[in-house]
């Protein structure tokens, strides 16, 4: 897969974050925003785009882009609660991995 067939973006308006690949919409993760918290609730990836990596570039840029908000995580969603349990670096910006609540 290369980097330039991927984009993923952060939709305010429809409360999620987008996965392209190669210009086409391959999948999202819907999240909310509850105070200083963002809850990811839901998250998709097209049958068709399966095996590319999407999901996981998907979930690390919505991590990241969370995290560089100054907001903490609250992973409802099991796809992101999966991913944030295989990188523990993130730890401390989820809710129950570090961050005192």
């Amino acid at each position: 897969m290369s980097q330039e067939s991927v984009e993923v973006v952060r939709e305010d308006d429809k409360q999620r974050y987008t996965v392209r690949y190669e210009g086409a919409q391959a999948g999202f993760a819907k999240y909310e925003e509850r105070g200083d918290e963002t809850v990811f609730t839901h998250t998709e990836i097209d049958d068709k785009f399966g095996g590319k990596g999407l999901g996981k570039a998907l979930a690390e840029f919505a991590v990241e882009d969370t995290i560089a908000r100054n907001r903490t995580i609250r992973p409802i969603c099991p796809f992101i609660k999966a991913f944030l349990d295989k990188h523990a670096e993130y730890d401390a910006h989820v809710i129950g991995k570090g961050v005192p609540r």
